[in-house]
């Protein structure tokens, strides 16, 4: 889908720093953001609650104002603009998300706080490994490079920029070879279980 000529003026808008521009753009896909969290905290088997929303809202809101609406300034219209919110927004979600399993893991926050998924500790440390494990299992069946990349940006939550810097890779080509490892990790899971 193309990029709107109400998107382009709106996203003019916000880099010109026009007065009332952010409260449209916020007003405009907040809604996205919202869907994007609950779709991703539904996917990874995490309970979000009202709190965890809003705070990862102003995560994502942080990141689009970050180096003067730079994320924003990097969009190049070739998707919608829509689209392209998502991909930002998920990252910064993912990013969170797993930022928050990992602080619990290691014991820097309470396991009845925000993100909480498992009722106790025993039943989280348990899952927290079968994850891993499952998720090793499958990383294990791709070839070694497509490996590298599924772990850096699916585990990591790198983005496609970092991955090509850190294994000296095409960013064009890091998209494909994500798809082509998700559909092979998605025919060899187990049935009883998603990643």
């Amino acid at each position: 889908m193309a990029l709107t000529d109400i998107d382009k003026n709106l996203l003019k808008r916000c880099l010109a720093e026009e007065p009332g521009a952010w409260k449209d753009f916020v007003d405009r896909f907040i809604g996205l953001f919202t869907h994007v969290i609950h779709h991703t905290a539904h996917a990874r088997s995490v309970r979000v609650t009202d709190s965890d929303v809003d705070d990862l809202l102003s995560e994502v809101f942080l990141v689009l104002l970050a180096n003067d609406y730079r994320v924003l300034s990097n969009f190049r219209g070739n998707s919608s603009l829509a689209t392209y919110l998502t991909v930002v927004s998920r990252r910064v979600v993912v990013k969170k998300m797993v930022e928050r399993r990992m602080a619990e893991a290691l014991g820097h926050v309470a396991t009845q706080s925000k993100l909480e998924s498992i009722p106790d500790e025993q039943s989280r440390q348990q899952q927290l490994q079968e994850d891993q494990e499952e998720i090793q299992n499958m990383i294990k069946q791709l070839p070694a490079a497509d490996a590298q990349i599924v772990e850096q940006y699916h585990l990591q939550g790198k983005s496609y920029r970092q991955i090509s810097t850190d294994l000296d890779i095409p960013e064009n080509s890091i998209g494909p070879t994500l798809s082509r490892a998700r559909s092979q990790m998605r025919d060899t899971k187990p049935k009883t279980r998603t990643l």
